[in-house]
């Protein structure tokens, strides 16, 4: 088996414990609290909301579609097609999820998140366009660029804590989420090119 199947085989895994510990467990949501109130302090500074708007699902919809229009400038038609139907995908398939969990956020969150909180649709789309980009241009980044983009994944992952818009389980449910969906996008584009 491949190893990109394994890693869905594993985030599905990850994720399917995330959700029934989320939905049947008092004491898992008791800890996630917990853990949520340790990792996150006084941080909600100006920074992370910038950092937030950013990477906001709905503008992440814009980079992908300039992705794909860069793509389709260099003639990389059935790859801009597929990176639109990529992020299509994971985006649908988190609002879906998210509206049957119907987790609520954090007691202390921003007035400006609204919503659900399981998963993070930040980091949703975050995890699903940098393995987008690494699949796309993996071949010819520089390392530098790679460890960039770790970086302003880091960055999300930290601002939604510290803008307290979701609990830690919330942000490892959408990267499991964004790694699943990814996955089986990358073996239909292999098995189409």
């Amino acid at each position: 088996m491949q190893t990109s199947i394994w890693f869905a085989v594993l985030s599905a895994l990850i994720l399917l414990i995330l959700i029934v510990n989320i939905r049947n467990s008092r004491r898992f949501n008791l800890f996630d609290h917990w853990l949520h109130h340790k990792l996150v302090r006084n941080h909600d500074g100006f920074s992370w909301q910038i950092v937030a708007f950013i990477n906001d699902p709905k503008l992440m919809v814009v980079w992908d579609i300039l992705l794909a229009s860069f793509l389709i400038n260099e003639e990389r038609n059935i790859i801009a097609l597929w990176v639109i139907a990529t992020l299509g995908f994971t985006d649908i398939t988190g609002i879906l999820l998210k509206r049957w969990m119907h987790r609520k956020r954090p007691i202390e969150h921003s007035d400006l998140e609204d919503g659900y909180s399981f998963p993070s649709g930040h980091v949703l789309g975050a995890t699903c366009m940098v393995l987008i980009i690494l699949q796309v241009f993996g071949k010819k980044l520089a390392s530098w660029l790679v460890i960039a983009l770790g970086i302003i994944w880091l960055m999300v992952v930290i601002s939604r804590l510290s803008l307290k818009a979701h609990y830690p389980s919330d942000i490892i449910g959408a990267t499991s989420l964004a790694i699943f969906c990814f996955t089986i996008s990358q073996q239909i584009l292999l098995a189409i090119i």
